[in-house]
């Protein structure tokens, strides 16, 4: 039997404003999106057998929740034999199989780390972090940019010039008068 938990948040508002979200902030896509991977998170542990409590939770459970993901992933990803391997745009079908885009792990791990820590992880404990994720990371990195013939280098910052002068910040505009 799989059991899910919800909070109900009851709101008050004044006469004047009649909207129940008003009193609520407004959440930027990022901490929806963390939310959102949080709460799949966490429905994961839950239907997870026997199920698996937060502080309990290892590199190994990560890894776990990754390659369970896999299956609902979008992008192709060539395996050696296939003769698009290494073609980013190959010219014709083929039975290769849809994983999860290496970007979207790494975003999601980012998301999810400090949402183990917002929800009370201590950095130390945070499993997301776990050597064995990065590595884990770092090879779908390698095999997806050659599997598809795309390269994932860091961008690099530009440094200034020596010498050069940096860029001063543009003042705010006053507030218009036309009212």
């Amino acid at each position: 039997m799989v059991t899910t938990a919800t909070t109900t948040t009851t709101t008050t508002s004044s006469p004047a404003s009649s909207s129940p979200t008003s009193s609520s902030p407004t959440l930027s896509r990022y901490e929806s999106q963390k939310r959102r991977d949080w709460n799949t998170f966490g429905q994961y542990l839950q239907n997870h057998r026997p199920p698996l409590p937060l502080s309990r939770c290892s590199g190994a459970h990560i890894l776990e929740f990754l390659r369970y993901l896999d299956q609902f992933g979008k992008t192709k990803i060539h395996n050696n034999l296939c003769p698009f391997f290494g073609h980013p745009n190959p010219p014709a079908p083929c039975p290769c199989p849809l994983r999860q885009a290496w970007g979207s792990l790494d975003a999601l791990i980012g998301r999810l780390r400090a949402a183990f820590e917002e929800n009370g992880g201590q950095p130390e404990n945070n499993p997301f972090g776990a050597r064995a994720v990065r590595l884990y990371l770092k090879e779908v990195r390698d095999s997806q940019s050659k599997a598809r013939g795309v390269s994932y280098e860091k961008k690099k910052r530009k440094r200034p010039l020596p010498g050069a002068v940096p860029p001063q910040p543009v003042p705010p505009l006053p507030p218009s008068s036309n009212y």
